[in-house]
């Protein structure tokens, strides 16, 4: 029964099976909505259509119904909602904080190098010419960025606490569509979020270095901003996230009650060692009287807030 504004979601890229990590964000986030008396929605952030595997997108949502998760709207993929972030790029050139650049990675690189900018931020050498989308020859594609201004972009994590990003000299201009023609993921995501009426993102702390950009953008284009709570993340033996780079195993649905009392104990909410043995169902009818947020553990020195 649904009892506050709370809008929830999980929204997973299917370039594979769920692991672990992906777990403990669907698990976080689905029972903090939940808990809140909200909706929890599902979205396929499938705009990246080279990285998508085959048959991802179908594996996931069955694996969430066999672990019990129930999403209360129709699941949203963003490789069908092309023409709604075209209708933001178009809002932000209008704005004049869009422009065309033609740079490879590696002269990126070389050029920061040679002006003393710590890591690879775009040093705006398409930015000083503003005619170059009007030269571009037929076969060269260019990305299109959007101009970050010397503004600190603040705002308080309900787990990773106090969160501040200047995006111009620790991320540079950022890209909003590919040179492929591919939407970026960071224009995706705030179009979606304001879209589906989205309130409150708990998710991996992986993302956390986005998020800033993220709020930039809704501030560009007058879209609300979600509370945000990033949960740790999932790390090998090796101390590297897991997923499909790292080759992290797909969780079983066979041990579906084991890997989801895991991924509680992992949240910081200390199960009672009985419900090991619970009944799904039982399992989240006490997650969702238990759950805490404050009780998740922080592990922000993983997170770098540099690019």
């Amino acid at each position: 029964m649904l009892t506050s504004n709370y809008i929830g979601r999980f929204a997973p890229s299917p370039t594979g099976p769920l692991h672990f990590g992906s777990l403990v964000a669907a698990v976080a986030s689905y029972c903090d909505a939940k808990a809140h008396g909200g909706k929890w929605l599902v979205r396929m952030e499938d705009v990246d259509r080279a990285r998508e595997m085959p048959g991802a997108a179908d594996d996931i949502l069955h694996t969430l119904e066999a672990y019990g998760f129930e999403w209360d709207d129709k699941v949203i993929y963003q490789s069908q909602r092309d023409e709604t972030y075209h209708a933001a790029f178009t809002r932000l050139q209008a704005q004049q904080l869009v422009y065309a650049c033609t740079c490879s990675r590696k002269e990126i690189a070389d050029s920061a190098l040679k002006i003393g900018i710590e890591g690879v931020i775009y040093p705006r050498t398409c930015y000083q010419n503003p005619k170059i989308e009007a030269s571009l020859a037929p076969n060269i594609h260019a990305t299109y960025r959007v101009v970050t201004k010397n503004r600190l972009i603040c705002f308080t994590d309900e787990i990773q606490g106090e969160v501040k990003q200047n995006l111009e000299t620790q991320i540079g201009d950022f890209v909003l569509k590919r040179a492929d023609g591919l939407f970026a993921y960071q224009l995706a995501v705030v179009v979606d979020d304001a879209a589906q009426g989205v309130t409150h993102v708990v998710r991996g702390a992986d993302l956390l270095n986005s998020t800033p950009r993220q709020i930039y953008l809704q501030q560009l284009l007058g879209l609300p901003t979600p509370n945000y709570a990033h949960v740790p993340i999932a790390t090998n033996s090796k101390g590297e996230k897991l997923s499909k780079q790292t080759l992290a195993e797909p969780i079983s649905i066979r041990l579906a009650g084991h890997s989801l009392f895991d991924a509680l104990c992992f949240l910081g909410q200390n199960p009672p060692s009985e419900m090991q043995n619970a009944t799904l169902d039982e399992m989240w009818r006490w997650s969702l009287n238990n759950w805490s947020l404050a009780k998740i553990p922080h592990q922000r020195d993983l997170i770098s807030l540099k690019a």
